[in-house]
């Protein structure tokens, strides 16, 4: 399972270290607010939506990237080394 780390917490922004070994997963979750993305290394995650599609993020290090709050997704590290990203949520 991907281990996170609340860095920041606070009434308007929450900031979460996220950290994968290989093929770990953050496990099927809806998410309850607006959220950026920013990747701590190249690399890949493969995404299960709600309905079972799966699809192939490729991420480069520091490229971050935005998503409205509702995506309910899985989130899996589809490569062979450890890999990490930070969250921020926006409440």
């Amino acid at each position: 399972m991907a281990k996170s780390k609340i860095m920041i917490d606070n009434k308007r922004t929450r900031v979460t270290r996220w950290s994968f070994e290989p093929g770990d997963e953050t496990g099927i979750h809806i998410h309850e607010y607006d959220y950026v993305v920013v990747p701590m290394e190249d690399g890949e995650l493969k995404i299960v939506d709600n309905d079972g599609n799966v699809s192939i993020s490729v991420l480069k290090n520091g490229i971050s990237y935005f998503r409205e709050k509702g995506v309910h997704h899985n989130v899996i590290n589809n490569n062979d080394f450890p890999y990490s990203f930070v969250e921020i949520e926006f409440k």
